[in-house]
């Protein structure tokens, strides 16, 4: 198998690729541009490439996030837009940061940063596989605990509306809601709002 043959391989297993993935292959990254020179792989930004067969996806920018930022997950309104229980648009990503870790610096797409203590940061994490790629992203009832948590943060109104449209379409378990709400010490806070939907 070529070394073209390889990054391709490498690429269709991972959907978008960084050049360490390759380096790591024993393959130099001169490949990398000579491949994007001949359009067999699209630069994304810095040392990140895809294939150019890769399905588009509207998830795109969170799947980006995931492959700069690997201790990141995906939260609060970026969530709430990925399980469809928000009308809300966000033109950021939200993310979920260990306090204390460093501040992503990243040029594209935009960030929202949360920095979440333990044992909130890694109580209700998923892994989602979107277009090949791994993506951590908070579970629907982690979000909604998030929501009502970060509510001066992202709007009450914003928080409810996700609550009801989680609830009405039935993917929620309101016994992992609760738990999620006494992770994130909101229980109090949630109680009135589940006892108006239930």
């Amino acid at each position: 198998m070529s070394k073209i043959e390889q990054v391709l391989k490498i690429a269709d297993q991972n959907g978008i690729i960084r050049t360490r993935d390759i380096e790591k292959a024993g393959i130099s990254r001169n490949y990398l541009y000579k491949m994007c020179k001949d359009k067999q792989l699209i630069k994304l930004s810095r040392g990140l490439y895809m294939h150019p067969d890769m399905p588009e996806s509207e998830n795109f920018n969170i799947i980006e996030v995931a492959k700069k930022i690997p201790n990141s997950v995906i939260c609060l309104i970026s969530a709430l837009t990925f399980y469809e229980v928000t009308t809300q648009i966000s033109h950021e990503v939200w993310i979920a940061i260990p306090k204390g870790a460093w501040r992503p610096c990243i040029d594209y797409p935009p960030l929202n940063i949360t920095f979440v203590s333990e044992p909130a940061y890694s109580f209700g994490i998923q892994e989602q596989t979107i277009n090949g790629v791994a993506v951590k992203i908070y579970s629907l009832e982690k979000t909604i605990a998030d929501c009502f948590k970060f509510r001066n943060k992202i709007g009450l109104d914003v928080a409810i509306e996700g609550l009801k449209e989680a609830w009405i379409s039935r993917n929620i378990s309101m016994d992992k809601l609760v738990e999620a709400a006494n992770i994130s010490r909101i229980s109090k806070i949630i109680r009135p709002y589940l006892e108006a939907i239930v």
